[in-house]
């Protein structure tokens, strides 16, 4: 088993852009999410998801279905359309770092 931990490991961590990281992210935010995704990742209108803690792969997966048109909505394929893979990637690495929690009701 330990013998594959390895090799994904060294995949993954070289799959990141190396000028990629969470503060540029924070500006991409502040000037194409925040209306609707807020900076801190709590959603601002009902119809956009919250993205605070949300998993870095899944949301550079769905930045990149949105750029490349294998997933459409009006708003994010317009802002998604421009992004560059390290934008992408610091972005994701942004609002992943956000932590959240949550109080389950007795």
């Amino acid at each position: 088993m330990r013998s594959f931990i390895v090799p994904i490991l060294m995949v993954l961590v070289s799959a990141v852009p190396a000028d990629a990281d969470p503060a540029a992210g924070k500006k991409i935010a502040k000037q194409k999410c925040q209306v609707c995704h807020g900076i801190d990742g709590i959603a601002k209108i009902p119809i956009a998801p919250h993205l605070a803690g949300e998993s870095q792969i899944y949301l550079e997966t769905q930045l990149k279905a949105f750029r490349n048109g294998k997933r459409e909505h009006e708003m994010m394929t317009v802002v998604a359309k421009d992004l560059k893979d390290n934008e992408i990637t610091s972005l994701a690495q942004w609002y992943n770092s956000i932590q959240i929690t949550a109080t389950v009701p007795e």
